[in-house]
């Protein structure tokens, strides 16, 4: 998925990001009350569910995001006491506005697992950033319509009073006129105005939160001269003054604007969540672990502390991380840093420390436990290959076909030379391959090795042995195409 939020320094700016889940504290330490995590498994190769739950356990998180309503991730849930929202993705809102449609995924998908010792959903999520203008329009005229079947067969189920309905928006369904560009001139975009309202008053009707993404971490990426301390939340020299408020992040500033664009409509009290907010450590110069760690302990401080926005001052704020998991198989067409929202790696260790209480404990999350892995064994480039002619398009069809991100400008693996290069896209294509022999061919210019082929910071991992079905990233040819650009001039032929 796709976010897009707002970021201001005498202009708003649009940015783009992806998906979230929710996350609380450590029972042994004092929680910081509403933060959750997003729990995304577009990956290769997935950890049992069963392992990340006991994982979220390990870690104190009462409150999960998922992106679907998957069977295996709601039976692993069962009996945990972990609050869910399940989710309807984007493909599945047109038959929704069905609403006999409607009331099977309701009985499926909810009332199914609401049984003592099942599953503890509190929300569903009808499409996730329906109204991304890279849609064109494809949801505009469904999402209403499936959002009051789904609800409406909540109430037949007798739920409404336990699970509510709602719509994770992205940030850019509402904005500042340029003429204008502060927090309390925020309105909804004008193409969709009317539509937001009806949907607006909809939820806070029967009680349900606005739910929106707001990305920080995009606002840097897309333009190179935003400064970058207002992405963050110790300070800046530059802050934004509107009237007597003076706003020193963009977080605050983003989430106002929402707040001033309720208030437009009559809603000024209206429950919102942040559905997603994050920062990656791969893919760019901006995502890696300093500058993911400053965030989020700067944004778990806050919410330890229940600071709100200047709009909202002490109030409680539900928030979800994004995200829980690195995800090898998502699309890198938003930026290469897709792949990497999580605070957990792709099998489940830890990549930093991060205080989840927001106290300054500076403790150590727990990562997975058990997990299993595939030999140690690394596919390489076979320095003993004299022909090298067929070194570019087979370097192509691994990257293409597995995830390269980490070779890219910024990046942790961005420093080696040109057989690092090599072996390091050999080897991630082994490994999504379940390090099958014909996975280390590449027309006899690889061969398998014992011995770690890491490289300083670049590690060529060894995938986690999840007994499941292949699913290849898929890499935009454009994207394969630059990194490639990069190798031949290594490759100097």
């Amino acid at each position: 998925m796709i976010s897009t939020g707002l970021a201001m320094n005498m202009r708003w700016i649009v940015f783009t990001a992806v998906n979230v889940m929710v996350f609380v504290l450590l029972p042994e330490i004092q929680r910081c009350d509403g933060l959750g995590v997003n729990w995304g498994t577009m990956a290769s190769h997935k950890l049992p569910p069963k392992t990340v739950v006991q994982m979220l356990k390990d870690n104190g998180i009462t409150n999960v995001k998922l992106f679907d309503a998957d069977s295996s991730t709601l039976s692993a849930l069962a009996g945990s006491g972990i609050q869910v929202m399940v989710a309807i993705p984007n493909a599945h809102i047109t038959a929704m506005t069905n609403y006999n449609a409607a009331k099977k995924w309701v009985s499926k998908n909810v009332t199914r697992y609401l049984f003592h010792g099942g599953v503890d959903i509190r929300y569903v999520a009808v499409g996730n950033e329906p109204f991304l203008t890279s849609y064109n329009g494809s949801y505009l005229n469904v999402t209403f319509p499936a959002l009051q079947n789904i609800q409406k067969a909540l109430v037949d189920a007798g739920l409404e009073t336990k699970v509510k309905a709602t719509i994770p928006f992205n940030a850019n369904v509402y904005e500042s006129p340029v003429e204008n560009p502060v927090p309390s001139a925020g309105r909804f975009r004008p193409d969709i105005g009317d539509l937001m309202k009806d949907i607006t008053q909809f939820l806070n009707q029967h009680d349900s939160p606005f739910s929106v993404n707001i990305y920080p971490f995009l606002s840097l990426y897309l333009n190179k001269d935003f400064p970058v301390d207002f992405a963050f939340f110790d300070g800046t020299d530059a802050p934004v003054v509107d009237g007597e408020i003076k706003y020193t992040n963009v977080l605050d500033a983003n989430f106002d604007t929402l707040i001033s664009a309720l208030k437009g409509i009559g809603l000024n009290d209206m429950a919102v969540m942040i559905g997603e907010v994050g920062w990656p450590t791969e893919g760019d110069v901006n995502a890696n672990v300093p500058l993911a760690q400053r965030f989020y302990t700067g944004l778990l401080k806050r919410m330890a502390t229940n600071q709100g926005t200047p709009l909202r001052p002490g109030k409680y704020i539900e928030t979800y991380l994004f995200g829980l998991l690195d995800e090898d198989a998502k699309s890198i067409a938003p930026g290469s840093f897709e792949r990497h929202w999580g605070i957990f790696g792709y099998d489940g260790q830890p990549k930093f420390q991060m205080d989840l209480s927001g106290q300054g404990q500076n403790k150590m999350l727990v990562g997975a436990k058990n997990v299993k892995y595939l030999p140690q064994q690394w596919c390489v480039l076979n320095p003993d290959v004299k022909d090298r002619s067929k070194l570019g398009e087979n370097v192509n069809y691994a990257c293409a076909n597995s995830d390269c991100t980490a070779l890219g400008y910024g990046s942790t693996c961005n420093g080696m030379d040109m057989e690092g290069n090599v072996s390091y896209a050999f080897n991630m294509y082994f490994q999504v391959q379940n390090q099958n022999e014909e996975g280390c061919f590449f027309q006899g210019l690889a061969m398998v090795t014992t011995k770690n082929a890491s490289q300083g910071t670049c590690e060529f991992i060894v995938q986690i042995d999840s007994h499941s079905p292949v699913v290849r990233p898929s890499m935009p040819l454009f994207l394969v195409s630059s990194l490639f650009i990069l190798l031949v001039h290594l490759l100097a032929i």
